[in-house]
């Protein structure tokens, strides 16, 4: 997916999820990791997004930080921490960078890469690179959390043509996704046609992109202890 459309596309995300229920995953993930690690507190999200499941985890008593390649979504994340300043106990911060690449300087006591993050890894030297990086920013015994498609799954299932409507007081929004499954690659291609309508005036636009994820064949959740 082109940068450019990375950027339009970032425009309307939370939009798009926005009946994700985002509270309930990140209950999950603070109980899973103390269930693993019970004195866990600082943690680094690959490819945190809008911020939503960073700010939820920061509320659970985490401090958390955010490292996310789009420069608009990282606007939003910081959009999204100063609309929620509730953190319970835990902090949250974030910055624009290249999860493959970043250099923070500092160790923590465990990774995240939530949302398929590493499903968007279709190479393996991109696979290899990320779970590496993540092994440079976590303590010794800290612990890496990510979740993948469950690949047996995929093939059972096969994915199909879907439609998404969702609006707010702005905009109403369209999103058609057709995939295409690579069984030899381990990789499902999915073209999605976004349509989107202003409210206000009826203005309508519209662009397509281009999603590559990859399957995994055994784990559906993987932990990494370093």
């Amino acid at each position: 997916m082109s940068q450019d459309v990375f950027q339009r596309y970032s425009a309307y995300y939370d939009l798009l999820y926005r009946d994700k229920d985002y509270g309930a995953e990140a209950e999950y993930v603070a109980r899973t990791l103390r269930a693993a690690s019970p004195k866990v507190q600082s943690l680094l999200e690959f490819g945190s997004g809008t911020g939503k499941h960073g700010c939820l985890l920061a509320r659970h008593g985490f401090d958390m930080f955010g490292v996310e390649r789009s420069e608009m979504m990282v606007a939003r994340m910081r959009q999204t921490s100063q609309e929620d300043p509730q953190v319970g106990d835990g902090s949250f911060d974030c910055m624009q960078g290249d999860m493959h690449t970043v250099e923070l300087g500092r160790v923590f006591d465990g990774v995240l890469a939530l949302f398929h993050v590493v499903s968007y890894q279709t190479r393996n030297v991109e696979l290899l690179q990320t779970l590496a990086n993540a092994a440079r920013h976590v303590r010794p015994g800290g612990l890496f959390l990510f979740d993948v498609w469950h690949g047996p799954a995929v093939l059972a299932q096969r994915p199909s043509v879907r439609l998404k409507r969702v609006e707010d007081e702005n905009t109403r929004l369209t999103r058609i996704a057709e995939p295409e499954l690579d069984t030899n690659a381990g990789v499902v291609t999915v073209r999605y046609t976004m349509l989107a309508e202003a409210k206000r005036d009826g203005r309508l636009t519209t662009f397509e992109e281009e999603q590559r994820e990859r399957f995994l064949p055994k784990a559906h959740g993987v932990w990494l202890i370093f």
